[in-house]
């Protein structure tokens, strides 16, 4: 069954927006690194990059709406020159800066200052880790980058990021590294904790296990092994009606480096644009966009296969 008609059979109407409590900004697809599993197809060869005037717009939505959290992500979005500014202004007008971390960015040229630059506008940090062995982390981001990841958590949490007293929270992100779906994200929390603390004495406030929507690299990985149409039968069959009240899409706007809004950045990759309400930052409105109805694909059962993604 398509996910529309899934969510017909449960819903009275279509999936809808309830609100834009979260307005979440891709500063550009360039990244220093090209994870197997990444739906962006983010990589160092990439050149797309918010402008400054892009982000001059952004900051004055938050201005003139009560959008209480700003969710910063790329790409690498620390690369893009001019996300700093995003960062210390959504700060300095009290909004939640929430930024999407690959951790060893920390180790490139000119990038030494992010963990302070993060403590001192008291960022939320939410950080891509794979897994707590080295093998699993570097097999699907590169030789090295596990290494590089745990060294940075050791810096946040000397930082104070992670205590659960100093209020800066750091949290990981788990992808399944092939065509299953994550195991229950209470039980891979508590290993991930008890294996990092015990291996490296580092802490972190949650994890959070996302399904892999089958697009971008992980797509092309589906086709390749043969396991797209398994995949997805896989996600249809995990379909939990539960899911539907806390999906992201429905109290979020995904902008993407180009000041095109979407529902979420799943339908940023795929062009999935938003129904009958304008699409650009430059026209935003808030009421339309408050009660647009969402367009939705057969990728979003990946949000809701499960306990869900968000």
């Amino acid at each position: 069954m398509k996910f529309a008609e899934r969510v017909r059979a449960v819903l009275p109407g279509p999936l809808s927006a309830a609100a834009v409590e979260i307005l979440q900004v891709n500063l550009g697809y360039r990244c220093n690194m090209a994870c197997k599993h990444c739906h962006i197809d983010a990589g160092p060869g990439r050149s797309e990059m918010m402008s400054a005037d892009a982000i001059e717009m952004i900051l004055a939505i938050l201005r003139d709406h009560r959008i209480g959290t700003v969710d910063i992500t790329g790409g690498a979005p620390e690369l893009n020159p001019h996300f700093s500014r995003l960062v210390s202004e959504a700060s300095r007008m009290g909004r939640h800066v929430i930024m999407r971390t690959n951790l060893t960015i920390f180790f490139e040229e000119g990038m030494e200052y992010l963990p302070a630059f993060y403590r001192d506008h008291s960022v939320e940090l939410i950080a891509s880790f794979p897994y707590y062995t080295e093998r699993e982390v570097d097999k699907v981001r590169g030789r090295g980058a596990f290494a590089k990841s745990i060294l940075a958590l050791q810096r946040l949490n000397a930082l104070g990021y992670g205590d659960g007293l100093s209020g800066r929270r750091l949290s990981l992100v788990y992808n399944p590294p092939g065509a299953f779906l994550s195991p229950p994200q209470k039980t891979l929390e508590e290993d991930f904790k008890t294996e990092l603390k015990r291996g490296y004495g580092i802490y972190f406030d949650d994890l959070y296990t996302f399904t892999n929507a089958p697009i971008g690299r992980f797509r092309d990985f589906l086709v390749r092994s043969g396991n797209l149409e398994r995949y997805m039968e896989k996600l249809a069959c995990a379909f939990n009606p539960q899911t539907l009240d806390g999906l992201m899409c429905r109290g979020l706007i995904s902008v993407d480096w180009n000041g095109v809004m979407y529902d979420c950045d799943f339908n940023q990759v795929l062009g999935l644009h938003l129904q009958d309400v304008p699409d650009h930052i430059s026209d935003f409105d808030y009421g339309a966009l408050s009660r647009r109805t969402i367009s939705v694909d057969d990728h979003c059962y990946a949000c809701t296969a499960g306990q869900g993604s968000t």
